[in-house]
């Protein structure tokens, strides 16, 4: 039997749970079966092809419909995202980007139906100045709050999913509420842009290009939704490697693609060069959070960080020491074995560390599922290859945008206002544990 590949993170696959991302069982709702008085209960047969029949005590069989998994589906109940490629609502897939483009076509990604195109760079500068706020706030509240920290990040929703259905209330509370760059981005589009263009939300198709097919399930959630105007933050999602295939759709080869500027309004670019954010390939969280409460905190000026290596590449630690004391010890956990230890310590309260930067994918998000991938070892040296490219971009300091920060005046009314917190921060919610037997069972 051929074997699909799931391209979510491995912290969402139903069988294993480990960071290899393999094969796994199709994702089924069950099927209400009627039973006659009188009559014995229906069997169920499942054909080589998949396929299931209701066998009735006659012998009979009826062939049964397989029902539907949408993203919503799932993020609802406490099974996880399998390899089916129906769990994907249409909504969030390159074709039906493919659709709108050919409906809106008037000026790739410049040139087929896109008015505008913004950096998440931009956004992300929100998203990290929220972290480093909300982080010192909960150091300063620890005595009375043993939840407040370590404080998890929250910018990855494979990491998120994970422990909303598996550790749900006893995890939520060390979550940052801080919104991903990608959210941050929809409540700029939907909001400040759509003011400023004078359209209403419903009226902008916004789209994402992400390194992560998680990243559609984080678009999918009803926190992200406006009731008001009937229109999600983020209306499609599509990974790097679905814009290829939009290119080989429209018959161009990326290469041969005319280099355009992106639009100036959210954007961390110039003319001359490009901005990043230091700290690895992750968004260089612990970074940023870990300078600025040096800082804020203790008046300590942290030039560069150095990591310690522990069980792994993918869970180092970083400590700010004065005297002989440690200040401040935080980690980067990668990878479900590294997210699963550190949840276990948090469980038998022998977790150390002030923050955690908690990643689904090995190597964070430049290696995203989502990515292009080569096979074998070239594909570790493509991995070595596309880090170096994003180090060598030079940093940008959150604190140092003019455009943030006039946004934070002139959009939200200053950093500590109600519209900053409806605007960049959200929730999230632990997930009751229903009878799923069925979903226990390996093939």
């Amino acid at each position: 039997m051929a074997a699909t590949v799931s391209p979510f993170s491995g912290v969402l696959q139903l069988t294993d749970l480990d960071d290899y991302i393999g094969p796994s069982q199709d994702c089924i709702k069950p099927v209400k079966v009627d039973k006659k008085p009188g009559k014995a209960g229906a069997k169920i047969r499942i054909e080589n092809d998949g396929s299931y029949f209701q066998v009735n005590e006659d012998g009979e069989s009826q062939k049964l419909e397989k029902a539907k998994i949408t993203l919503n589906d799932c993020l609802a109940c406490s099974g996880c995202i399998t390899s089916a490629e129906s769990v994907l609502i249409t909504q969030q897939s390159h074709e039906e980007l493919h659709k709108v483009l050919n409906a809106n076509k008037n000026s790739f990604l410049s040139s087929p139906g896109v008015d505008f195109v913004f950096d998440t760079t931009f956004s992300r500068n929100f998203s990290l100045l929220e972290s480093q706020r909300e982080f010192v706030r909960r150091f300063r509240r620890q005595a009375d709050d043993e939840r407040a920290l370590p404080m998890l990040a929250a910018a990855c929703p494979g990491w998120i999913c994970y422990a909303e259905k598996t550790h749900g209330s006893f995890i939520v509370p060390y979550v940052s509420t801080a919104k991903s760059p990608q959210q941050v981005m929809g409540s700029l589009v939907k909001g400040h842009f759509a003011e400023q263009q004078r359209l209403r939300p419903d009226h902008i198709y916004h789209v994402a290009v992400m390194p992560c097919y998680d990243k559609k399930l984080e678009a999918s959630r009803p926190d992200f939704f406006f009731q008001e105007h009937q229109t999600r933050e983020v209306d499609c999602v599509i990974t790097t490697g679905e814009v290829v295939k939009l290119l080989d759709q429209e018959g161009v080869s990326l290469p041969d693609v005319e280099p355009a500027p992106l639009d100036g309004l959210f954007s961390s670019c110039s003319e001359e060069r490009v901005f990043g954010h230091a700290g690895g390939g992750s968004g260089g969280y612990l970074e940023h959070i870990f300078k600025h409460a040096a800082m804020e905190l203790f008046g300590i000026q942290v030039e560069k960080l150095e990591y310690k290596p522990l069980r792994n590449k993918d869970f180092q630690e970083v400590t700010l020491e004065r005297d002989g004391q440690t200040l401040l010890r935080f980690a980067l956990a990668y990878g479900f074995r590294n997210i699963q230890n550190l949840v276990q310590k948090l469980k038998r309260g022998k977790s150390p560390y002030h923050y955690v930067e908690v990643m689904a994918c090995p190597s964070g998000c430049l290696n995203g599922g989502g990515q292009l991938r080569a096979d074998g070892e070239a594909g570790k040296d493509l991995l070595l290859q596309v880090e170096r490219l994003y180090e060598s971009v030079e940093p940008e300091k959150p604190e140092a945008n003019e455009g943030v920060r006039a946004l934070y005046t002139k959009w939200l009314g200053g950093p500590t206002s109600e519209r900053a917190r409806q605007a960049l921060h959200t929730q999230y919610h632990p997930v009751e544990k229903a009878n799923a037997a069925g979903f226990n069972i390996k093939w």
